[in-house]
């Protein structure tokens, strides 16, 4: 990085139960962190959408409950997403966890968080990324990477 430049910010907001979404940010802030980003993580019923507004890539990582419902303590951060959010240019990307056992409610946070992303204009950067459980399996890491560098890589493209 060059002298008296300012690193790029990612802002990356997870809601957990099982501490699997805590996992899922804990690995997308390391990979965006060794790729020169300076990270804040945050659990999403402290944050606020003033933090997106601020940051250059925005991540959120929401599980699903139950039949497809939104985690309860996003619901206030969600709405705000959809309503007041104007998040023009910024890169994002949701990557969340759930179970396959809700079969046609897999993971539906991911998609709600990532049409409201849009909704508010932001660029998405990687295609929305659903793990199964925990991200234990080298497929999960692997998919979480590229996750990763996609985001980045669509960062630096707005840059140019």
């Amino acid at each position: 990085m060059k002298e008296g430049s300012v690193m790029p910010t990612a802002k990356v907001v997870f809601a957990t139960i099982t501490g699997n979404n805590e996992d899922i940010a804990d690995i997308i802030s390391d990979n965006l962190e060794d790729q020169g980003f300076e990270i804040e993580q945050i659990e999403i019923s402290q944050a606020e959408i003033e933090d997106f507004e601020e940051a250059d890539i925005c991540v959120i990582c929401p599980y699903t409950y139950d039949e497809g419902a939104l985690p309860d303590e996003g619901l206030d951060f969600y709405d705000d997403l959809k309503e007041d959010a104007q998040l023009d240019g910024k890169v994002y990307g949701v990557a969340g966890s759930g179970d396959t056992f809700y079969e046609g409610f897999y993971c539906t946070a991911v998609d709600d968080f990532s049409n409201a992303m849009k909704g508010a204009n932001a660029i998405q950067g990687a295609p929305d990324l659903k793990i199964n459980l925990a991200p234990d399996s080298n497929e999960d890491l692997a998919a979480l990477d590229d996750f990763s560098k996609k985001l980045v890589e669509t960062y630096q493209e707005q840059q140019k």
